[in-house]
């Protein structure tokens, strides 16, 4: 049984529309870890697609991670660049390559933890 044509995603055409035809992006700043977020939130959405928007509700909040853009919206990984690409060209969102710096682990307590492991 096959799924309605509602149900299936936007397949091989719908992608193409999305992207306006493009195979690639006009900056490639975006792997899978590189944070996405708003870099001005008042700027005017009456010319962007409705995937392009999606991509601005979900970074509201906070950044995200292209991956995680992805997964969200069901979205291929080449497609979601040129998106991310076109939106950054419009002043939409900018990227953050830093996740969050961590401080040094204490070696003692990484021991110690280590040492109450091998005790179970």
């Amino acid at each position: 049984m096959t799924a309605s044509r509602r149900d299936r995603g936007p397949g091989l055409v719908g992608l193409y529309v999305m992207t306006g035809g493009r195979s690639a992006p006009s900056r490639n700043h975006f792997d899978l870890i590189t944070r996405v977020l708003i870099a001005n939130s008042g700027l005017e959405r009456a010319g962007l697609t409705p995937e392009q928007c999606a991509v601005l509700d979900l970074c509201l909040p906070g950044a995200l991670s292209v991956a995680e853009i992805g997964a969200r919206l069901s979205l291929p990984l080449s497609v979601l660049r040129i998106l991310l690409a076109d939106l950054m060209e419009t002043g939409h969102v900018t990227t953050s390559g830093t996740i969050l710096a961590t401080p040094r682990s204490d070696q003692k307590l990484l021991e110690d933890v280590l040492a109450g492991l091998r005790k179970l």
